[in-house]
Order: C-alpha cells, then sequence, then structure tokens
C-alpha cells in the first residue's frame, strides 16, 4: 500500500503544473490516476499549487540587496568647501608645495571619502582625511575642487573650481639674484654646464 501511495505521489508531481487529473476504480477494483476524463464514475482530483523557489536563492539575495543599495537615497551635506588655501590665494613655494584642507556640515559620514582634485584630475586615491600635501605643482593658475564619495563610490557633494596661483622662482631669477661664477656650473641647477663659458686661454706672449 505505502508503495502504491509513493508511485501515486511522484506521478502527480511529474504532472504538468495546470494539468488536471482523474481518478476512477476500474474493474479489478483498483484505483487509476490520468489525466484523461471519462464519463462514469471518474472524479477529478483537486491538486493545491507546490511552493516554487529559486534554483539560485543566494544570487537571488544578493540582487535583492544590491537592488536596495541601489535605492538608498544619497546623503547630502550642508557645506563642503576648500579651507586652505583661500580663493584665487597666491602661494609661493621654489619646490611648488601645496597643504590643502577641506571642511564640511555635518561632519564626514561613516564610510565616506574626500577625493581631491587638481585642475580635474584626482590627485590621490580617496580618503577620510580632510588634509592633502601636494608637491612639484607647476608655476602659474590653477584649480581646486574637492568631492566626498560614498561607500558605492557615488559623488555625495562636489565644491565648485576654486582657483590658487602657484609662484616659484624660475631659474633665470636665481642666477639674477645670485650670478653664476665660473665653479657654479655643472653645481648648481640654475647653472647648467652647457651655459658655462669658456675660459681664456694665456699664451706665452701674454706676459710681454
Amino acid at each position: 500500500m505505502r508503495r502504491w501511495v509513493g508511485v501515486v505521489c511522484l506521478w502527480l508531481f511529474a504532472l504538468p503544473a495546470l494539468a488536471e487529473v482523474y481518478t476512477y476504480v476500474d474493474a479489478q477494483g483498483t484505483r487509476v490516476f490520468t489525466d484523461q476524463p471519462r464519463s462514469g464514475n471518474a472524479k477529478q482530483v483537486p491538486i493545491t499549487p507546490g511552493n516554487r523557489m529559486s534554483a539560485n536563492p543566494t544570487n537571488t539575495a544578493q540582487r535583492v540587496a544590491t537592488k536596495k543599495a541601489e535605492e538608498k537615497p544619497l546623503f547630502r551635506y550642508d557645506m563642503l568647501r576648500v579651507l586652505v588655501p583661500e580663493p584665487d590665494a597666491s602661494v609661493r613655494s621654489n619646490a611648488g608645495e601645496l597643504i590643502v584642507s577641506v571642511t564640511n556640515e555635518p561632519p564626514l559620514q561613516r564610510g565616506h571619502r574626500y577625493r581631491l582634485l587638481l585642475d580635474g584630475q584626482p590627485t590621490a586615491d580617496p580618503a577620510p582625511s580632510p588634509v592633502f600635501a601636494l608637491s612639484n605643482i607647476d608655476r602659474g593658475s590653477h584649480y581646486l575642487a574637492v568631492e566626498i564619495l560614498d561607500e558605492q563610490g557615488r559623488i555625495v557633494e562636489r565644491t565648485a573650481n576654486q582657483p590658487f596661483h602657484m609662484l616659484r622662482i624660475s631659474l633665470a631669477q636665481k642666477r639674477q639674484v645670485k650670478p653664476c661664477t665660473l665653479t657654479d656650473y655643472g653645481q648648481r641647477p640654475e647653472c647648467p654646464l652647457a651655459n658655462k663659458p669658456e675660459e681664456e686661454k694665456v699664451g706665452i706672449f701674454s706676459f710681454f
């Protein structure tokens, strides 16, 4: 009897989801199940829909989590600006060095990072520190901007481009301050060896 019930259950699950099942007792007294209706004592068997699961529930959960994260609204800061240097400031540094600091309100949120842009290009990877040290900046005018990125790398806030001017003494200016001597050529950057003047030749007849 148990074997008969098991075979019937397997047969029922093997039927298409929307198929109709009928049952009747044949002349030998055996109960028969079929998907074909019969006249007489055949009765339709009610079938309740089975539960369905995804073939890959892990990926489904990941997609749902990713979708929820993408739908999370961006956090907005009331204020974000470059604190140092001030707008249109002139910075005097022979090595082209500059310290940049930024400020924002409210404080930086967990998982958020700063990214500093010099002339539209990132100066380093995003980091939680609001202080940046730059070096070897070319002489002339430049623009600074700072961005705040969230944990997903989305730009939460960005400042406008803020100009500043880097002042570096040129080699010609250094030579004006301290003229080159013969021993300076090849030793001081502003006194290249290629520009060293030829030494005057002393002839034997110059003493007469």
